[in-house]
């Protein structure tokens, strides 16, 4: 019988633990820091086993790994390098639904001395949103097409009867990481030249963006998508984005968030602070002004504007103490968004993922093919963002099981072999792309 492992049992480890224990030859130890996570997760099945572990206990997380037959991990993204050491030290292939960072390629040469597989890039995304890209451009790449244009926006939102705060978000996976993301540049192509957003424009100019039967959203550049056209396999498309959807209004709030140093990662200790005094300190003013008059006149914003006012409900003017005694600002607003922007028990998360393809087609006629997903989450059961994160990574994991994926090295779930399984199967299980095709010239 195999064993798995999964470090971490966050917001959407429950589909990939449900999945993999509902497998008759698969044991799971899940782990997490905190205890109680995993066994709420593990629910006393017999096959499960849930463990109190901390990455710094290395010893016995490579006890662990050792003992186990495949690694998934699911613990913040920093963190998965350290994890990729273990599992090739233990000679164990591991799985992420993690970005592939720098620090994880360069494990490649170790993976492939070890014979390990590091697949990386398992989630929705990335991860589903590579997998059905890829499917389209594989088809027209047989049809002997080319793909001019391809712009790809995917977004973790309320559901619209549960867009109820201000703020148009909740937290449906790692709150932190939502805001660290906020932080990075942006690179892509538009007509034919390489157009690089620095982390401080990145909220500056969203695309407004219709999905039929939703509404309106906006976007907004994703990271690299540069490198796409050669991990793709389109060198010849002009235009090429990948971004993130949010309701209206995201944007220019988290624009003004950044301007105010509400972003910031270098720590320091906060005992004995207010939000109001925070708020101060940042714009440059004394103790004893007016922290909502202060943000205003430093953001060049009226009092009463929208953007004021959304600060204000989440609390950042007010005389209370700050809900952390030591991190960076950005650790401040994750606490206090935590409180304010959570999900309500029997409210609906939802994702919605859009691509878009401008396709010059054999016969010459330029065609635009759309392939839409959008799911909403059970109230009361698992969230959309769970079921699009973990249900992939259980797939591979099962393919990897079953020995019918045997690639090594430090990988990314481009080949037929991984992202053609996974995605008849999550089709199977309710998760499908809409897609239509309209001739334009």
């Amino acid at each position: 019988m195999a064993t798995v492992l999964i470090l971490g049992a966050g917001l959407v480890a429950a589909p990939l633990v449900r999945y993999l224990l509902g497998l008759p030859g698969v044991r799971v130890t899940l782990s997490d820091v905190e205890p109680g996570r995993a066994a709420r997760l593990v629910g006393g099945h017999p096959r499960g086993r849930a463990l109190a572990l901390d990455l710094q206990e290395e010893r016995s997380v490579r006890a662990e790994a050792a003992a186990a037959d495949l690694l998934i991990s699911m613990v913040p993204s920093p963190l998965h390098p350290a994890v990729a050491r273990l599992a090739i030290d233990a000679g164990k292939d591991m799985l992420t639904a993690s970005y592939l960072s720098p620090e994880m390629r360069e494990l490649g040469p170790a993976a492939e001395r070890a014979g390990v597989l590091i697949l990386n890039e398992l989630g929705l995304d990335p991860g589903i949103d590579h997998m059905e890209a890829l499917r389209i451009i594989r088809g027209v790449k047989a049809g002997g097409g080319r793909v001019e244009s391809f712009t790809s926006y995917c977004g973790g939102l309320p559901a619209p009867e549960a867009n109820d705060n201000p703020f148009g978000y909740k937290f449906s996976w790692s709150p932190r990481g939502v805001l660290l993301a906020s932080r990075s540049s942006a690179r892509f192509l538009r007509d034919g030249r390489v157009e690089t957003v620095p982390a401080e424009r990145l909220f500056a100019d969203p695309v407004a963006f219709f999905i039929s039967g939703l509404g309106e959203f906006e976007g907004y550049p994703n990271r690299d998508s540069v490198t796409y056209a050669e991990t793709y396999g389109i060198p010849e498309a002009g235009t090429l984005i990948r971004g993130t959807l949010r309701w209206p209004g995201w944007c220019r709030t988290m624009l003004k968030v950044g301007e105010l140093g509400l972003l910031g990662v270098e720590e320091r200790d906060w005992t004995g602070w207010t939000f109001g005094r925070l708020i101060l300190e940042l714009t440059g003013r004394p103790d004893g002004e007016d922290p909502r008059q202060a943000a205003a006149a430093f953001l060049r914003l009226a009092p009463g504007d929208e953007i004021i006012e959304r600060l204000a409900w989440l609390g950042l003017f007010a005389d209370e103490p700050v809900p952390i005694k030591r991190g960076g600002t950005i650790d401040i607003l994750t606490a206090r968004m935590i409180e304010r922007l959570a999900y309500r028990i029997g409210e609906r998360d939802m994702i919605a993922l859009r691509h878009e393809f401008l396709v010059r087609r054999s016969d010459g006629r330029a065609e635009r093919i759309r392939s839409t997903l959008v799911d909403f989450g059970v109230p009361g059961g698992d969230s959309a963002m769970a079921r699009t994160v973990g249900l992939p990574v259980a797939i591979a994991a099962r393919l990897i099981l079953e020995g019918r994926i045997r690639q090594t090295g430090v990988r990314l779930p481009f080949d037929p072999a991984v992202c053609e399984p996974i995605l008849a199967e999550l089709q199977a299980l309710g998760l499908a792309f809409t897609e239509t095709r309209e001739f334009i010239s």
